[in-house]
C-alpha cells in the first residue's frame, strides 16, 4: 500500500478541494433560486431533472441527483405542495409514484434555466471555451471513477 506523504495538506487534497468548490458554486446558485424562486438546491436539483427526464419515480430521482432518498422526498413533496410537480401512480408497478412537473412547473422551469445558464456564464467567465469543455469532461471522469470506486479497493493498494 503506497503511503500518502506526511506534508500532505488538506488544502491540497482534491477532493476536499472539489467539495468545498462545489458547496461554494451550490450556495452562489442556490441564493438566486432562493430569492427570486424560493427554491431550495434539493427542490431545484429534482426540478432540473424532471425538466431535462420527464416523469420519474422517486428512486430514479435519488439515483439521478446522487442525494439522499430522504432529502429527495423532501423536496418532492415541497414541490407537490407548492403546485409545481405532480404524482401519478407507476402502471409498471402499483408501489411507486412518478413526479412530474405541471405546467406551473414548467413554466417555472422554463424562466429559471436563462438564470441558470446566466449564472454558470459569470462563474465560469475566466475560463476559455475550450477550458470548459475540459473541465467538463474531466469532472465526468472523475464522477465516472467515483461511481466505480468501492471500499474494498482501499484494501488492494488504491493511493
Amino acid at each position: 500500500m503506497t503511503e500518502i506523504a506526511s506534508s500532505t495538506r488538506l488544502a491540497d487534497f482534491l477532493p476536499y478541494l472539489l467539495s468545498v468548490t462545489s458547496n461554494a458554486v451550490s450556495s452562489r446558485v442556490a441564493e438566486a433560486y432562493r430569492a427570486r424562486f424560493g427554491l431550495r438546491i434539493a427542490e431545484w436539483r429534482v426540478m432540473a431533472v424532471l425538466g431535462d427526464a420527464g416523469a420519474l419515480t422517486q428512486r430514479e430521482l435519488t439515483a439521478a441527483t446522487l442525494m439522499d432518498k430522504v432529502a429527495v422526498n423532501r423536496a418532492c413533496k415541497e414541490l407537490e405542495d407548492r403546485g409545481l410537480a405532480a404524482r401519478t401512480a407507476n402502471e409498471k408497478d402499483g408501489r411507486s409514484h412518478h413526479l412530474e412537473l405541471t405546467a406551473e412547473g414548467r413554466e417555472m422551469h422554463a424562466r429559471i434555466m436563462p438564470l441558470a445558464v446566466e449564472i454558470e456564464a459569470r462563474l465560469f467567465e475566466d475560463l476559455s471555451t475550450e477550458e470548459r469543455d475540459t473541465f467538463r469532461s474531466l469532472l465526468a471522469r472523475v464522477r465516472g471513477a467515483a461511481g466505480d470506486f468501492d471500499s474494498e479497493g482501499l484494501e488492494g493498494g488504491v493511493g
